[in-house]
């Protein structure tokens, strides 16, 4: 058996087989055509959201407009002849399930890869750089889809380009599928909130579940000698690696894998955990989505034996799954006293992204609503 997934196809009278590739995890296409710069873009929206997949030899940037039109009849609003209310907590659900068919009609729309990441479509840009960097080294040619590989010129921009952060008065460097810190309002907060007093004595913080190291970072400058910073995911331990070294804060910040807390104590634990609670559709969504709240719930409940005695946790969280009413405020509260934990007090900041602007958000009022807190926590 291949130790890879492989997608299948007819084409020029033989049946054909190819390597399959998706980073978000898709399953390999079960029906596939042939399509080229005749198809157009009515016929490629009906076959696409009948599951059928379209492996492309034509123009690429024929693709891409493809793609962009395609992407305009997913967008296209039903016409209702009255708006329904619906709670937050079923918007929310709808949102996401929008958002999936969105995913995987446009995902129908597939290129084929050389091993070494070139494109063999006439106008295909130089994405080799981008690929590898997300991918690694492929060893044969493979199957994959133009919205993935969008995705990864994407990151490669992000990653090339950097994310300024005025805490650090530097850029940090996301690389692909790792949390990007363009939300900076939960930065600002490890950054102003005062540091615990007996870090002046025993410098010593873990940031858990790092990603870029960013806040890592924030307290390296505001002076912790020593930082420990954590992480599972091997993207995120390799961009923070990166980070640390272009901040050249390698003799503050140490990286480890490590499932939540490294071994030891400190006298400042931070972990910025993802905020919904819900289950990622996706690898790339982990960042975002904790579902059951494991992250959360193990933080918590591992934080008062890795602090040392007077020590704090900071705990950052948007409150925007109460809103969206998949956690309450009292489901929060009542985990910190399971937890044996205190509060000692919580500072809020309102968010600025761009969403909140988007009044044609289904999630618009939640989002609206929003604030990220820095919870500080003490062992009882």
């Amino acid at each position: 058996m291949s130790a890879y997934p492989v997608i299948a196809w007819h084409e020029a009278g033989l049946d054909q087989t190819a390597r399959w590739h998706s980073e978000s995890g898709t399953p390999a296409p079960k029906r596939v055509v042939i399509a080229d710069d005749r198809m157009t873009a009515d016929m490629a929206y009906r076959l696409a959201c009948e599951g059928t997949a379209l492996l492309w030899r034509g123009d690429f940037q024929n693709a891409r407009q493809l793609l962009q039109a395609m992407a305009r009849r997913a967008d296209e609003k039903p016409k209702k002849n009255k708006k329904i209310s619906l709670s937050p907590t079923v918007a929310f659900h709808l949102y996401r399930l929008t958002k999936s068919q969105r995913a995987r009609i446009l995902g129908m729309l597939l290129l084929p890869f050389l091993t070494d990441h070139s494109i063999p479509l006439r106008r295909a840009p130089d994405v080799k750089t981008a690929c590898e960097e997300a991918t690694g080294i492929m060893t044969e040619p493979y199957i994959s889809s133009l919205r993935g590989l969008l995705g990864l010129v994407g990151a490669h921009e992000w990653r090339k380009n950097g994310v300024p952060i005025p805490a650090l008065k530097a850029k940090i460097y996301p690389h692909y599928g790792v949390f990007s810190p363009i939300r900076g309002e939960y930065v600002t907060l490890v950054d102003e909130v005062p540091l615990p007093s007996i870090s002046k004595t025993l410098s010593v913080a873990f940031d858990i579940g790092t990603g870029t190291a960013v806040l890592a970072a924030v307290l390296a400058r505001r002076g912790i000698k020593k930082i420990i910073a954590t992480d599972q995911d091997e993207r995120a331990l390799s961009c923070a690696r990166d980070n640390v070294e272009r901040l050249a804060l390698c003799d503050q910040i140490d990286i480890i894998k490590a499932d939540l807390f490294p071994a030891g104590r400190a006298s400042l634990i931070v972990c910025n955990p993802p905020w919904v609670p819900a289950r990622p559709s996706s690898p790339l969504e982990y960042a975002v989505f904790d579902p059951e709240s494991r992250m959360l719930t193990g933080f918590l409940n591992g934080l008062s034996a890795h602090l040392e005695k007077g020590g704090e946790g900071w705990l950052i969280l948007s409150d925007l799954a109460e809103h969206l009413g998949l956690r309450s405020r009292a489901e929060l509260l009542n985990k910190f006293e399971l937890a044996g934990l205190a509060l000692l007090g919580k500072v809020d900041i309102k968010p600025h992204h761009p969403k909140v602007l988007n009044t044609q958000d289904p999630l618009h009022i939640a989002r609206t609503a929003e604030i990220t807190s820095l919870w500080r926590l003490t062992s009882k």
